[in-house]
């Protein structure tokens, strides 16, 4: 069918625009009269180049907006609104365009006899299938509003924790790039000089002077084939990643570094739990939920675990029982939720365990933060004593000359 482009002011005289499909002219207008729009102009949408979409196409939605949403539109359906009233009220106080024409869109379904569930499902690069899958749950239910504030506190804890390690890796992220920076400029513009200096004063330079010279000039004279064999590499590891194989390798190493390993291994357990409590207690099908988590867990070591999870609970047994097998959840996370699932109470319990692991995790992060900031001064300090050791020892060679 047809584009055609609006123009119409609602009940109270806003004025409303968009772009909605029909068969025609006549049956749009129609369409619009009977939602309660007047309307003040209708013309098809062209695909002409458009300098305000442009723009706005650089405006993205970020996790506080979806979280600042969830918790308005909670609070709205609490408080006795309509859903319809609610999300017009949303949709004019947004500030991201983005995310006001996203809101507009899902109005205007919601409007034409689309569920919520049905509207969201019609943007799914912004609204996740577990968000979907939980709304869907809370309209069946109604408590739709109980299950945005489970939704909006889901994504603070998951936001809250992706911060806590971003925040971690921050300062040994910026020291490592200015530290080697300052390295580079000393081997290709530094130690060269220098280099020259001692070998028209026809003093030998030291070993590890030598290799930092050719290496030195290597970078200097073929830096465009190491950015572009860096490039390659990375493209090609990127590319063997995206493999269903090679992410699970990928992943098993990760979970194997020493320290590290460990700390994605909590935060993901973390992740698990949180996950699957907040569906399970939104009333999503458990066979659902863990097929949701499966392509949500972001490790595919655990997701295969997962996986099997899920077809052992088809088959009618428990998932502690599967998870105990797998040996890749710890024996207190199984525990706790096979007395989760004895007493009836599985979320309860997941919650608990997503507790225990998201503060885990957040003493680790400062742990392994207090630990890696020395070490990285250590290893930082030893790499530019040896580069200027490397120059100053045939200095010393050169005033013994020009003292003869």
């Amino acid at each position: 069918m047809p584009l055609y482009r609006y123009k119409a002011r609602d009940g109270m005289g806003k004025l409303v625009e968009g772009v909605m499909e029909a068969p025609a002219e006549p049956d749009l207008v129609e369409k619009l009269r009977k939602m309660g729009y007047v309307i003040t102009g209708v013309s098809a949408a062209s695909d002409k180049f458009s300098i305000g979409e442009f723009l706005g196409g650089f405006s993205s939605i970020n996790p506080e907006d979806m979280i600042f949403f969830n918790i308005q539109l909670s609070n709205m359906l609490d408080a006795g609104l309509p859903l319809l009233t609610s999300l017009r009220t949303i949709s004019a106080q947004t500030e991201n365009r983005t995310l006001k024409k996203l809101l507009e869109d899902v109005t205007l379904k919601v409007e034409t006899g689309s569920s919520l569930s049905e509207a969201l499902m019609a943007h799914p690069m912004t609204f996740s299938r577990l968000t979907i899958s939980m709304v869907k749950a809370g309209e069946a239910s109604g408590n739709l509003g109980l299950v945005l504030k489970r939704l909006a506190d889901f994504g603070e804890s998951e936001l809250d924790l992706r911060q806590k390690v971003s925040g971690a890796l921050l300062y040994p992220a910026v020291l490592s790039v200015a530290a080697t920076a300052v390295i580079l400029f000393i081997v290709t513009f530094i130690i060269p000089k220098f280099a020259d200096i001692f070998v028209r004063a026809n003093i030998p330079l030291p070993f590890v002077t030598r290799i930092l010279f050719g290496a030195g000039m290597t970078i200097k004279d073929y830096w465009y084939i190491f950015v572009l064999g860096a490039t390659a590499l990375f493209l090609a590891a990127r590319i063997y990643v995206n493999t269903r194989g090679g992410r699970f390798r990928f992943d098993a190493l990760k979970l194997a570094i020493p320290v590290v390993g460990p700390l994605i291994r909590k935060a993901s357990i973390a992740k698990f739990a949180r996950m699957l409590s907040t569906l399970s207690a939104s009333g999503v099908d458990i066979l659902e939920s863990l097929e949701i988590l499966e392509v949500t867990i972001g490790n595919e070591v655990l997701s295969r675990v997962v996986v099997k999870v899920r077809d052992a609970v088809r088959g009618g047994s428990k998932i502690s029982e599967t998870l105990r097998v797998s040996a890749e959840f710890p024996p207190d996370t199984v525990q706790m939720i096979a007395a989760g699932e004895e007493t009836g109470n599985l979320d309860v319990m997941l919650n608990k365990v997503a507790d225990f692991y998201e503060a885990a995790v957040a003493y680790n992060i400062k742990r392994l933060t207090s630990l890696l900031e020395p070490a990285f001064l250590l290893i930082m300090g030893c790499v530019v004593a040896v580069i200027m050791a490397s120059i100053l020892v045939p200095m010393f060679d050169l005033v013994k000359v020009l003292r003869r």
